[in-house]
């Protein structure tokens, strides 16, 4: 008995002029997604001292990104230290 291989499904092509047009119609999206290469993401509370606050929004502020992209960067620096 022959087992056939499933084909892989192409991602199909297009511009991002025509995805952002097609996205704003409401049209479905989901051919040109690679969904592979995705992340899986999950929320977590954490409480910071109102003066750790206070210093991260400065740190936002000099890198003019939010406080929330500091913190990933901080965190993802001390995850991921550079190779020695």
């Amino acid at each position: 008995m022959k087992v056939r291989a499933k084909k892989k499904k192409a991602i199909k092509k297009i511009t991002s002029a025509e995805f952002d047009a097609k996205f704003e119609r409401g049209d479905d999206i989901s051919p040109y997604l690679d969904f592979k290469k995705s992340t899986v993401v999950r929320r977590v509370n954490v409480d910071f001292p109102a003066w750790m606050i206070a210093r991260l929004d400065q740190e936002a502020v000099k890198l003019n990104v939010s406080r929330q992209a500091v913190i990933k960067m901080w965190i993802s620096d001390r995850l991921n230290p550079p190779r020695r």
